[in-house]
């Protein structure tokens, strides 16, 4: 071949190599990246430990189904023993109507026996009560290990969650071990911010702005216990445990007091947020009340989540309703705006907890009210009339409330009840309302007083 063609030749091919190279550069750039994929939620095991719990099991089970988080990322490990209720048969129950939505469920029922033998009663901390107790908290912790959980909840079995996304809040707070501040109807709640030399309570003056919401976050504490999370990723996770104690461990022999020395030895600091609200707690009993003085302070307990939260009982456990009474009134009735139907829902759903019978008022709503309104029911403002306390005309809604009460009270008259109980549905009961309002109708007929009517009043309004 020529020279003069070999060299045409070659520069045709390398102008066409060229060309392919840029096509090639072309079409890679026009190619757009495909977006990874959403990272899986962390696993998590929930710790359920259950004794004489079946006051609150419907309840503390309906805010487990409630959690906002993948069921097949949750694992469940729940256990029960020495109970003198039927505690092992609901959730038992719960368990086989629900396991099919978790990832795992572990179950470790005992029958027998129903009690300890050195404990006084069923609310009885005695030594071998809280030995098993720690026991059963060490096998759920081993569990969740075996199973490469990622992290452990421990939540008691009286305990409210009635925060649904209080699973990924507290893991977005990235500590090791951190507790949701639970509310109570006393300065009670499921931390301590101080502790004596000996391993007990300390008061310091950081609990109650803490406790009242008066400071926000998440703050290092001492103690946390009833309901908590702790962080298995963790390596100091793995000096943790709740039995046996730490070899150094000197204080009384208490599974919180226990687990707060286990990890302070691990080098790992607790930590309890109350950036949002994030569910409920009982006040404790003392040692020698009942299974019932239990039941009638969790009913409180209930009513109290009630009012801001829509809690219901778990649907994969059959509850019967609570018998309904009116309490030895003629009648008692609650007076509810038509408008406000989720106060008239609240309201109809405490009365169940409670067991109060009650007849529903439709309320007179104010901002309906107008001047010929009032004129066609002959209502007319008395000349210069103010309120009291504020100085003020009364706003059409408090003529509202007052009509309302009225056309109750000309209920009773024209029906001649004699005795009735009248509400409004922004009412909060009193532990032990129902008692306490029975005992009071007594003491009132024994010293035969002769009323018209009582008013039960607490600011805000508990009755």
């Amino acid at each position: 071949m020529p020279a003069e063609r070999f060299v045409a030749v070659a520069v045709i091919c390398a102008l066409m190599a060229q060309n392919c190279r840029g096509e090639l550069v072309a079409h890679v750039q026009e190619l757009n990246p495909v977006p990874e994929s959403s990272l899986l939620k962390p696993k998590v095991m929930i710790a359920i430990l259950a004794r004489n719990s079946a006051h609150s099991l419907p309840y503390y089970l309906g805010c487990i189904d409630s959690l906002d988080y993948p069921k097949d990322r949750i694992a469940i490990w729940a256990a029960t023993d020495h109970n003198v209720d039927n505690t092992t048969s609901m959730l038992r129950e719960w368990l086989k109507n629900s396991q099919s939505r978790y990832h795992y469920v572990e179950w470790r029922p005992m029958e027998e026996p129903r009690s300890y033998t050195d404990e006084w009663g069923p609310k009885h901390w005695a030594p071998s009560r809280f030995n098993h107790v720690m026991k059963l908290r060490q096998a759920a912790l081993k569990a969740a290990r075996e199973r490469w959980a990622d992290y452990i909840l421990f939540v008691d079995s009286d305990n409210l969650l009635t925060n649904p996304r209080v699973l990924d809040l507290m893991m977005a707070e990235n500590f090791t071990l951190v507790a949701p501040m639970l509310d109570s109807r006393s300065l009670y709640s499921n931390f301590w911010c101080g502790i004596t030399p000996q391993g007990y309570y300390k008061r310091t003056p950081d609990y109650q702005p803490i406790r009242e919401w008066k400071r926000l976050g998440c703050f290092m504490v001492p103690m946390v216990h009833s309901t908590f999370l702790m962080d298995l990723r963790r390596s100091a996770t793995l000096d943790m445990a709740f039995h046996p104690p730490h070899p150094d461990y000197s204080w009384a022999f208490d599974d919180i007091m226990v687990f707060a020395f286990s990890a302070r030895q691990a080098g790992v600091q607790m930590y309890v947020c109350n950036r949002e609200h994030y569910g409920f707690l009982p006040v404790p009993l003392k040692a020698q009340q009942s299974v019932e003085d239990e039941e009638e302070s969790f009913t409180h307990t209930i009513t109290e989540a009630m009012i801001d939260h829509n809690i219901k009982p778990s649907e994969f456990l059959f509850t019967p309703r609570k018998s309904q009474d009116k309490m030895g009134f003629d009648e008692i009735f609650l007076i509810n705006l038509k408008r406000r139907l989720d106060r008239r829902e609240r309201m109809l759903n405490t009365m169940a907890v409670l067991g109060l019978e009650a007849t529903l008022v439709d309320a007179v709503d104010g901002k309906a009210l107008n001047t010929s309104h009032l004129q066609a029911l002959g209502i007319e403002m008395m000349p210069g009339y103010k309120d009291p306390y504020s100085d003020r005309v009364l706003t059409r809604g408090e003529i509202g409330c007052f009509l309302s009460h009225h056309f109750t009270w000309k209920q009773v008259v024209e029906r001649r009840l004699q005795h009735v109980l009248v509400l409004e549905d922004d009412v909060r009961f009193e532990p032990q309302f129902k008692k306490r309002l029975q005992t009071i109708m007594e003491d009132v007929e024994k010293a035969q007083l002769n009323w018209d009517l009582i008013r039960f009043h607490h600011y805000p309004k508990a009755y």
